[in-house]
């Protein structure tokens, strides 16, 4: 089978301002340096005319007619991403509406603007910047209050998080397991070489040093929804964003069975993924896992998912009702609610038929926040997506689950008691309208921290967990991976091992196996990258045992010699908080490619 391009595999589509859908990420464009990017949306072309830059999504390999069809309605492609079937287009105002009628158009949406201070994040930047996400969602509330998601461990299960600046300040980063294809590379274990999780982990947590919180003004230092909170970073994928379901549910059964360890106190799980799986919740063993941790005290956030225009019905485990599902809201760079709306990407429910909405949306439309210097994503769209030197741009139902990840650490620095019922009663109660959205779109509606933070709790009956034991293989829907074009298929998990989808998880992690195999080590010990970030030690030493594809059969195909013994990155060396060569362009899995989904 031939393996096919990441980007595709994803099944993305860009409908927002400024988007490029790469992997886990969708990528807001720029065109401007790292003081001032893009230039206003309706803008004077030369001899008067109003012309207007707008996103194009086409149809896969139709970009080139739907460009020069452009051309003919007398607008300029600025850029294009071949891969993505995307293009930015400057056209005339009196005709952008004619692009909706070409032949091979999926989707047509404005760009918008983005201004920033060189400093940092400064009260003339984008409505994607932190500081503005934290007052337009009310997060400043708790902040005044005193409550900033201290004494709160975050599990963030994505692809491993950096430690750059405003994910450094002490007791900020614990460092769990590593769980994805790179743990045996001692210079690859734990870091995120995709680029995802470090921008995750931002807007979750992220504290500038020396920010004062309690009495914050906008200014230029950069800090996350809970800049008080910790984050516990599980990482999953690789630098492609590679990861099986298998892999997620390993790291879910990990946080329930750590959660409540020596020194952490992990309340809320992130997981800014999802799969396409049609097999009913209440038999899904990613859905099932979800429930489970819920039903542990866990509040799990997760992604409505990004395939709003392909697709009714949430993604998998969001379409769970356990769960706390996040869908996106565009804040259009205003203070003002009244002209929100709902993206085009974001996943809607069909509550008539039954198909759940998600529960609230929060800002994910060009949401800035830490980059990670070197990763994939970073040199592959870095002269799109980043700001400066320390900073980086995205949408999706990823940063609005990291949103709502903060906020649920918020509520619980100031009520440790509440449930995870009652902290999503309190999201939903608190939310505020989103005009003309439907309740398909927008769930209970927009995010609004400034009313919960007075919104009194209530007994909420707990959520079912239900009964599992479905299939592994119909939870990764179309989202697989492959190695040499070959698809993990069948009931079992990355190391060949039969999956049992009926155990309540909590009670497998023994060391460092799982499920009857090593996936990571057993002990904690320092951390030579991080130092001491948790009672004086980090997860270190997660490897696969000498654990190679040897001798791991999956559909009939013999994975034995293929190894990742011999998979480096050349010339990338850690040094201090920089990738030395900051590059993984010319890096390969020895001419391999892996293909996988669900990031979001």
């Amino acid at each position: 089978m031939k393996p096919h391009r990441l980007d595709r595999a994803m099944g993305w589509r860009a409908g927002v301002a400024a988007t490029l859908a790469v992997g886990g990420l969708l990528l807001a464009p720029s065109t401007g340096n790292h003081l001032t990017t893009v230039a206003s949306a309706e803008s004077s072309a030369a001899g008067g005319s109003t012309t207007t830059r707008v996103i194009v999504q086409s149809d896969a390999g139709a970009a080139g007619d739907v460009g020069r069809a452009a051309v003919r309605l007398g607008g300029r492609v600025v850029a294009a991403q071949e891969s993505l079937d995307t293009l930015v287009v400057d056209v005339p105002t009196a005709t952008a509406a004619r692009l909706h009628g070409v032949p091979g158009v999926e989707a047509v949406t404005e760009d918008s603007s983005l201004r920033l201070q060189s400093a940092g994040l400064g009260p003339t930047g984008t409505n994607g910047d932190m500081t503005n996400v934290a007052r337009l969602t009310g997060a400043t509330a708790f902040w005044r209050q005193g409550y900033t998601g201290q004494g709160v461990d975050v599990a963030l299960l994505d692809s491993g998080v950096l430690p750059v600046e405003g994910l450094m300040t002490a007791n900020k980063l614990v460092i769990g397991p590593d769980l994805s294809f790179e743990s045996q590379v001692n210079s690859l274990r734990n870091l995120d070489t995709y680029g995802h999780g470090t921008h995750m982990a931002g807007i979750i947590a992220g504290r500038d040093p020396g920010v004062n919180v309690s009495g914050w003004t906008h200014d230029s230092k950069f800090v996350g929804m809970a800049p008080g909170s910790r984050v516990v970073s599980l990482k999953l994928a690789d630098a492609r964003g590679n990861t099986d379901v298998s892999q997620v549910l390993a790291a879910i059964d990990w946080v329930v069975s750590h959660a409540q360890d020596p020194g952490l106190n992990i309340r809320v799980l992130n997981l800014s993924f999802g799969t396409d799986s049609t097999q009913d919740y209440k038999l899904d063993p990613l859905a099932h896992a979800a429930e489970v941790a819920w039903s542990k005290g866990i509040v799990v956030v997760v992604s409505a998912g990004n395939s709003g225009a392909d697709r009714t019905g949430l993604a998998n485990p969001a379409y769970s009702p356990a769960v706390l599902a996040v869908g996106s809201v565009d804040p259009k760079g205003t203070m003002d609610r009244a002209d929100d709306t709902v993206p085009a990407f974001s996943q809607r429910g069909d509550v008539a038929a039954g198909a759940r909405a998600p529960d609230v949306v929060a800002p994910g439309v060009s949401v800035v926040s830490l980059r990670a210097k070197g990763s994939f994503v970073d040199a592959n769209y870095g002269a799109t997506g980043a700001i400066g030197d320390r900073f980086f741009k995205g949408s999706g139902t990823s940063q609005s689950a990291a949103v709502v990840s903060g906020a649920a650490a918020l509520l619980l620095s100031q009520r440790p008691w509440l449930t995870p019922d009652q902290v999503k009663d309190i999201l939903r109660r608190s939310a505020q309208a989103v005009p003309g959205a439907s309740e398909d779109a927008r769930g209970a509606g927009s995010l609004d921290l400034s009313t919960a933070v007075g919104t009194g709790g209530r007994w909420v009956a707990a959520a079912r967990v239900h009964a599992g034991g479905g299939s592994l293989d119909q939870a990764r829907g179309n989202f697989r991976i492959r190695w040499k074009g070959v698809e993990l298929r069948g009931e079992k998990d990355i190391f060949g091992q039969a999956a049992d989808t009926t155990d309540h998880l909590g009670a497998t992690w023994a060391g460092g196996s799982y499920n009857g195999a090593t996936w990571a080590g057993g002990s904690w010990t320092a951390s030579p990258l991080l130092g001491a970030t948790w009672a004086g030690a980090t997860w270190a030493g997660a490897t696969w045992a000498g654990a190679t594809w040897a001798g791991a059969t999956w559909a009939g195909n013999d994975w034995a010699g293929a190894t990742w013994a011999g998979a480096t990155w050349a010339g990338n060396s850690w040094s201090g908080a920089t990738w030395a060569g900051a590059t993984w362009a010319d890096a390969e899995w020895a001419n391999d490619l892996w293909s996988s989904a669900g990031w979001e």
